[in-house]
C-alpha cells in the first residue's frame, strides 16, 4: 500500500511512554484545566521525572513506520496564499515558499534581492546578483556541524541552524518482552550560528550556541526567530544523572567570537519548566527565542516536558503538535483503535516573548505543518484516525477529520468538526485558504475535498472530485485555481508511478473540476512532494518551477544502455487555459554527474536556480540559459554525516 504520511517520532521523543493503564485516557479528561503547570522547584522536577521513569522503565514507544514512499528531507511555502514579493535595488524578488505570508521558515537559500545566501555541503556561499552575471562573493566553511544546515536572514545577520553529533546509548529494560528490551537514547545537539554578512566577501561567525536536542523547526516573525528543539533526558540512559536536574533538563552552551565570552546553563530554570496535566513523556520541548536585531547573546528559552513533532506558525501563534504516547507494554488487543495528537499553542504576538497559553487535542495523527491553520481566532486541524499500515491491529477503517478549535481558559476546545473524509484512506495533502479548506486522501483514487469553513461551529464538505493518483502538495495560483503536485497511478494497478501536475478550478467550492493534467513518466520524481520549499510560483509571470528527476534507460545501437533521464528543473506557465511547459534547466556536470537543482527564485527579470554545484541565471520568458557561477569543490564529508 502506498504511503505518504510520515509521523516523525524521534528516538528521544519516544523517551518514556505513559503507563499501560493510561493508554486510552484523554490527556484532558472531563474538560478539566489542561494548561501545563510549572514545577515548584528542582526537587519537584527530579522527583516527578524519577517517579515516571520507575513506572515506564525507560522503554521507548516504537515509532510509527511509514509505508513505501520517498524519504522526507528535513522539514523546514508558497509565497503564502499570495506570492511573497519583496522590493530591492535589483527589482522585485521572490522569497522562501512559506506557508503563511509574513512568517518566514528556515531554508537552504535566503536572499535580500542583492545577494543569494545558500548552504552547499558544509559551506555557506554568498552570490551577488547585480550586473550581467551572478558572482561568487565569498564562502564560509561551517565545520563538521554545517551539513544539512538551514538559514534565517534579518538584514545583514544570518542565523545558521544545523545539527551536531549525537550521543548514543542503549539500556536494557528488566522484565520487559524481548521486542522492547532495549531503550534507545539519542541526545542529538542543535548548533545555532550567528554570521555577520554585511560584507558578503568577508562573512564571519560572531556567536554560536549549542543546545542539547534535535532541531524540529523554526519560525521568524519580523525580528524574532523561534527555534523548536526536542531533547532526550540523559538520565534515561545514565543512572548517575537521575538525581540531578541536569539529567533531565538539557543544557545550552554559548560562545562569542567577538568577546570570548563562554557559558553553559540549562535551557530553563526548574521553576519555569512546565509539565502537562497528564504525563506525556520525559522528553523536553524547548523554544529558543532570538532577537535578530540584537543577536544570539540575547536569546531566551522556554521549556515544556513533552515532545515536539510538527510546528506551525502564524503571525500571532506558534503551535507544536505531538502524538499522545501509548505504553509499549499495552497488549495488542487493548490498543486504542486510533491515536490522538496533542497541540500546544504559544503566543508570539509580542516581539521577543514566547508564552505557552493553551493546549488541546484532536483525533488521529497529522501529516505535516499544512495540517494546521489559524484564521480569525480559530485553529483548523486536518487529521487521519489511524495509519492504514496498522493492519495487524484491531481497528475500525481509517477516516479523516477537520476539527475547529477555539481557545477557552487555557484549553483549545473543539467547536466544530467534519468527519468521515476518505474512509479507508489517509490524508496526502492539505491546504487551508481563508474560509476554504482542501484535503486530498488516497488509497486507490484521489478524492479532492473542498471544505466550507466560514462557520467555525459548522464546517462542512462543499464538494468532492475523484481522480486517479494523488496530490502531495497544493498551491494556490490565483483566480480560483489550485495546483497539485503529486503522483500518477500506473495503468496496470493502483501503485503510484511518476510525478504529475494537476490544475483544479475551485472557484465554485460545490463543483471543483480538473482543468489540466501533465505527467512526467513512470520514473520521475520531484522534491516538492515532500519539501514545499523546493517549489516556486511567480505570479507576475504565472510561472511554476519545480525540480525534477526522471530515470529512463534505453539500449543504444551498439547494445549499450544509455541513460536518457533528466536532472534539473522544469518551468510551466499555469493559468486558466491549462499547464504549458516553458522550458527545462540543467546545471553543468561536475565529475560527470549532473547536480540536482534544489531551489529556484526570481530577482528582477531573471530566474535563479541553485544546486550544490552553483547558481545559474535564466530568462523568465523562455528559461534560456544566461550565466552560471560554480561553487568551489566541497571538502569530503566526514564519516557518518551522509
Amino acid at each position: 500500500m502506498p504511503g505518504r504520511a510520515w509521523v516523525v517520532a524521534g528516538l528521544l521523543a519516544a523517551a518514556i511512554a505513559p503507563p499501560a493503564a493510561d493508554a486510552r485516557a484523554p490527556r484532558h479528561p472531563g474538560g478539566a484545566q489542561v494548561r501545563p503547570t510549572a514545577f515548584a522547584s528542582c526537587a519537584s522536577l527530579v522527583g516527578y521525572a524519577r517517579r515516571h521513569l520507575a513506572v515506564t522503565r525507560g522503554v521507548a514507544e516504537p515509532p510509527l513506520r511509514p509505508t513505501s514512499g520517498p524519504t522526507p528531507a528535513p522539514q523546514v511555502q508558497a509565497q503564502g496564499q499570495a506570492d511573497a514579493v519583496a522590493p530591492s535595488a535589483a527589482g522585485a524578488f521572490s522569497t522562501t515558499n512559506n506557508q503563511e505570508e509574513g512568517v518566514d521558515e528556515p531554508d537552504i537559500v535566503k536572499t535580500d534581492g542583492a545577494t543569494i545566501f545558500t548552504v552547499s555541503g558544509n559551506t555557506l556561499h554568498a552570490v551577488t546578483v547585480g550586473g550581467d552575471a551572478p558572482k561568487l562573493a565569498g564562502s564560509l566553511p561551517l565545520g563538521s556541524t554545517g551539513y544539512g544546515a538551514r538559514l534565517l536572514l534579518r538584514g545583514s545577520r544570518l542565523i545558521v541552524i544545523s545539527g551536531g553529533a549525537p550521543i548514543m546509548a542503549l539500556q536494557g529494560a528488566p522484565g520487559t518482552r524481548p521486542a522492547v528490551a532495549q531503550a534507545s537514547f539519542a541526545a542529538g545537539s542543535t548548533v545555532v550560528t550567528e554570521v555577520d554578512a554585511h560584507d558578503p566577501s568577508a562573512m564571519k561567525v560572531t556567536r554560536t550556541m549549542t543546545i542539547d536536542g534535535t532541531f524540529v523547526d523554526a519560525r521568524q516573525n519580523g525580528a524574532t526567530a523561534r527555534l523548536v528543539i526536542s531533547s532526550a533526558p540523559r538520565a534515561v540512559a545514565f543512572a548517575a544523572a537521575r538525581t540531578r536536574p541536569s539529567g533531565w533538563v538539557p543544557a545550552r552552551r554559548f560562545h562569542s567570537a567577538l568577546t570570548g565570552r563562554r557559558y553553559t546553563r540549562p535551557v530553563a530554570s526548574c521553576d519555569t519548566v512546565r509539565h502537562p496535566a497528564q504525563f506525556s513523556g520525559l522528553g523536553m520541548l524547548t523554544i529558543l527565542t532570538i532577537d535578530l536585531d540584537r543577536g544570539l547573546w540575547a536569546a531566551d528559552s522556554d521549556a515544556l516536558m513533552a515532545d515536539a513533532q510538527i510546528v506551525y506558525g502564524s503571525k500571532a501563534s506558534l503551535y507544536v503538535a505531538t502524538q499522545k504516547w501509548i505504553s509499549p507494554g499495552t497488549p495488542v488487543d487493548s490498543l486504542p483503535g486510533g491515536t490522538t495528537t496533542v497541540i500546544d499553542r504559544f503566543d508570539v504576538s509580542e516581539p521577543g516573548r514566547t508564552t505557552l497559553v493553551s493546549s488541546g487535542e484532536v483525533p488521529g495523527y497529522l501529516l505535516n505543518q499544512f495540517s494546521l491553520s489559524e484564521d480569525r481566532g480559530v485553529l483548523r486541524v486536518a487529521s487521519t484516525s489511524s495509519p492504514i499500515w496498522w493492519r495487524d491491529q484491531p481497528q475500525t477503517p481509517s477516516q479523516s477529520f477537520v476539527t475547529v478549535l477555539r481557545e477557552d481558559a487555557g484549553r483549545l476546545v473543539r467547536v466544530g468538526q467534519v468527519s468521515g473524509l476518505g474512509r479507508g484512506q489517509q490524508i496526502f495533502s492539505v491546504r487551508f485558504l481563508g474560509d476554504r479548506g482542501y484535503v486530498v486522501t488516497f488509497r486507490q483514487v484521489d478524492p479532492l475535498y473542498t471544505l466550507d469553513l466560514s462557520a467555525p461551529a459548522d464546517p462542512k464538505v462543499a464538494g468532492q472530485l475523484e481522480l486517479e493518483g494523488y496530490s502531495a502538495y497544493l498551491h494556490p495560483v490565483g483566480d480560483g485555481l489550485l495546483l497539485g503536485i503529486g503522483r500518477a497511478v500506473a495503468a496496470s494497478g493502483n501503485e503510484p508511478s511518476g510525478t504529475q501536475l494537476e490544475l483544479f478550478d475551485v472557484s465554485d467550492a460545490a463543483a471543483p473540476r480538473l482543468v489540466a493534467r501533465t505527467t512526467l513518466g513512470g520514473g520521475s520524481s520531484s522534491q516538492v512532494e515532500y519539501d514545499h520549499h523546493a517549489f516556486l510560483f511567480w505570479a507576475p509571470a504565472k510561472l511554476a518551477v519545480l525540480p525534477i528527476q526522471t530515470y529512463d534507460v534505453a539500449v543504444g545501437p551498439t547494445g549499450k544502455t544509455v541513460d536518457q533521464g533528466f536532472t534539473g528543473a522544469i518551468g510551466y506557465r499555469v493559468d486558466a487555459s491549462g499547464i504549458a511547459e516553458v522550458g527545462r534547466i540543467t546545471h553543468d556536470a561536475a565529475n560527470g554527474v549532473v547536480p540536482a537543482i534544489g531551489r529556484s527564485l526570481v530577482i528582477g527579470d531573471r530566474l535563479f536556480t541553485i544546486s550544490d554545484a552553483g547558481v545559474m541565471t535564466s530568462s523568465l520568458d523562455a528559461l534560456s540559459r544566461q550565466a552560471f557561477v560554480a561553487f568551489p569543490a566541497p571538502a569530503p564529508a566526514p564519516a557518518g554525516t551522509g
